[in-house]
């Protein structure tokens, strides 16, 4: 299941929860709605929006139980047909962030080997883990704000976690059973204000800068996220090129880690790191200005895009 935040009217801020069905976008609050009343079971529709929420951040953050309400409302539909009252086809649609909200944004630095060594690092003995905030978030509809404060704004391809469960001291073999699913993330960087100092913060954190999308794959419909193929494009050439398989810490041991430093919460996202190709590492450095398009591939959930705007 493909899980999407959207919007039909382009001037609102309001987003809700939906699915992708065939070419439309299905709000997947109503067609729980429907499923109840298939089911005769009007018990449940008065407080939906407690059990049920149809705002995405709020929803991913009910954890497990919505989301396996999600699927039978997914399943009912599909075998129901599209309710052309509630599926919109997907060019009348906006879509934004997946989570607008999450509780906590975990990055993990130098994960991929040959990162590291053009970035001239040596390979971590633990998890290099940093944060970003909500505010540098946007969806895969959005531009990325290039604010004046830089001039060395780089990109980085990674795959993005999406937890399902409350996850503390969590086992590597337990880990997957905490994953409600995933999608892509773009953690843009401004080099010369991460390299100020020590502390990575300033430089990855600036206002609408990380895209992450266009949809949540849940974890059922991903088949090995140990092995998937990765890759960036600026303006059409080709950046960045890996597998998954790459990683120094794969997730099962990130959850590990994490989970026995900080309880992870339904709705926490975990970026993964990024493969080498980096326009801070090309010779000469190559950084992204205005105008610039963006493509972000991840086997088996899609492309993210975005185009670079000069933030006045």
């Amino acid at each position: 299941m493909k899980l999407v935040s959207y919007t039909c009217k382009p001037e609102s801020s309001v987003y809700r929860i939906g699915f992708i069905q065939g070419d439309k976008v299905t709000d997947l609050q109503e067609s729980y709605r429907l499923l109840l009343l298939h089911r005769k079971d009007d018990g449940w529709l008065e407080p939906l929006e407690s059990t049920f929420p149809a705002d995405p951040t709020h929803f991913f953050k009910n954890g497990e139980k919505t989301m396996a309400m999600a699927q039978a409302a997914y399943q009912f539909m599909n075998n129901q047909g599209a309710n052309r009252d509630i599926a919109y086809p997907r060019d009348k649609v906006i879509l934004g962030p997946p989570l607008a909200d999450p509780g906590k944004i975990i990055c993990v630095g130098k994960n991929y080997a040959d990162h590291a060594k053009e970035m001239d690092s040596a390979l971590p003995e633990y998890p290099v883990l940093f944060s970003k905030f909500s505010n540098a978030l946007i969806g895969p509809e959005d531009e990325i704000e290039k604010t004046p404060a830089t001039n060395q704004l780089d990109y980085e391809v990674e795959l993005v976690v999406v937890i399902g469960r409350e996850a503390s001291q969590v086992s590597q073999a337990e880990a997957y059973d905490y994953i409600a699913g995933y999608t892509i993330g773009n953690d843009v960087t401004a080099r010369d204000m991460q390299n100020r100092t020590s502390q990575w913060l300033q430089g990855k954190s600036i206002d609408r800068s990380t895209p992450i999308g266009p949809w949540v794959v849940t974890s059922d419909d991903m088949v090995n996220p140990e092995n998937l193929n990765i890759a960036s494009y600026v303006n059409g050439e080709q950046r960045q090129a890996s597998t998954t398989n790459q990683f120094i810490f794969n997730i099962p041991v990130l959850i590990e880690y994490i989970s026995h430093l900080i309880t992870l919460q339904p709705g926490d996202i975990i970026l993964t790191g990024t493969p080498d190709g980096v326009g801070v590492a090309m010779n000469p450095p190559q950084f992204l200005v205005a105008n610039d398009q963006i493509t972000l591939e991840i086997e088996g959930i899609g492309k993210l895009e975005n185009k670079v705007k000069e933030r006045k």
